[in-house]
């Protein structure tokens, strides 16, 4: 009876396929998190589209425009047409959990409503530039 030689891998084989996976990765994964970046980004233009829209209807009900994001959550003292909640507390931050920068009046229009990025700075470019309404 003849034995049987398995051959497996060789360990030069082995890396070379760990060598290859890693180049791979290497251009792959840049591109996905770029990707998530705009995306992101994207989702935060959305959402202040949506928070300006729940301004423009708090403005239309009550008279005035909000002094702060909260009064759309909760009922302000002194605010008597106030018929909200126009917002969810969780509406009131961006894609990366910072709150919105709200101020009225602002520069050339009755209010300015600003993310500013992933970094949570003013300025920035690809995901930490500023998204404003």
């Amino acid at each position: 009876m003849r034995k049987r030689y398995q051959r497996g891998f060789t360990i030069l084989e082995i890396v070379i396929v760990f060598v290859l996976i890693g180049g791979l990765l290497a251009f792959v994964v840049p591109k996905i998190y770029s990707q998530m970046g705009q995306a992101q980004t994207r989702d935060a233009a959305l959402r202040i589209q949506s928070l300006a829209g729940n301004i423009e209807l708090y403005r239309l009900e009550v008279g005035k425009y909000p002094d702060s994001l909260q009064s759309l959550v909760r009922q302000p003292p002194g605010v008597e047409k106030w018929n909200g909640p126009y917002a969810k507390e969780a509406d009131l931050k961006d894609p990366w959990q910072n709150e919105y920068k709200y101020a009225i009046p602002g520069a050339g229009k009755p209010y300015d409503l600003i993310s500013l990025g992933a970094d949570g700075r003013e300025g920035g470019e690809g995901a930490d530039k500023d998204v404003r309404n």
